[in-house]
């Protein structure tokens, strides 16, 4: 399996980032080919804007999806996006490993989404859902957060995790056409003692042996709307 490793933290010693080298190592012992995009050490530049199209469609007026598809037709893409979509479209898997910041990602990978997922060739038109362009490959978040579990559950004071990520496992990943697999989560790790750090290391190292076991989440096929996407009658 061929594995993309899309890591956004901005302190190479911190818990996020030894998430990140355990998977290198885990995946790599068990035979897959891995590459990083390390965000923060590349000086990943997260502003959507017209520089990052060689030749514009519309030079008067930008709107930038629709760049995004004429420049990846005419493969006009900035390099730095072309690069990254390159190993977009090379990987069967991709993770995300990242701390939550403010129930969300850090701008520096929302910036990465915006540039590299680009129209064309990641969605566009009726292409999304499971008809999207990342259909038949697999997407997983590995993540850390400042909370304990019970924090994060229904009733919990910041409510339930899963309503926190929606916008990321639904309105991004299964919306490009990724198969989801439920995220890895690691609790309360500023402030918790080493030992427990190890303790998740392992859980996440278990968890990366077992990627084949796991069932993707659930979301829409469009299949249950019809050609203008109200919901088909049953």
């Amino acid at each position: 399996m061929k594995v993309l490793i899309v890591h956004a933290h901005n302190e190479p010693q911190s818990f996020s980032a030894a998430m990140k080298d355990l998977a290198v190592k885990e995946l790599g012992t068990q035979g897959h080919s891995v590459q990083v995009s390390d965000l923060y050490a590349m000086n990943w530049n997260p502003v959507a804007s017209a520089a990052d199209f060689g030749d514009r469609a519309n030079p008067d007026y930008l709107i930038y999806a629709l760049e995004q598809r004429h420049n990846h037709k005419q493969q006009t893409l900035a390099p730095d996006i072309q690069s990254e979509l390159d190993k977009l479209l090379w990987a069967d898997m991709v993770i995300f490993n990242f701390p939550i910041y403010w129930f969300s990602m850090p701008a520096i990978l929302k910036g990465w989404f915006d540039r590299v997922f680009v129209s064309g060739a990641v969605y566009g038109g009726m292409r999304f859902y499971d008809q999207g362009g990342l259909v038949g490959k697999k997407a997983m978040l590995s993540i850390t957060i400042g909370g304990k579990p019970h924090m994060l559950i229904e009733g919990g004071v910041h409510g339930p995790l899963e309503d926190m990520l929606r916008p990321i496992l639904r309105g991004t990943l299964a919306y490009s056409g990724f198969s989801v697999l439920p995220p890895f989560v690691g609790y309360h790790v500023p402030y918790i003692a080493p030992e427990e750090r190890t303790a998740i290391l392992e859980e996440y190292r278990q968890r990366l042996n077992g990627l084949d076991t796991l069932q993707p989440l659930e979301f829409v096929s469009l299949d249950q709307f019809d050609s203008k996407l109200h919901p088909k009658v049953r």
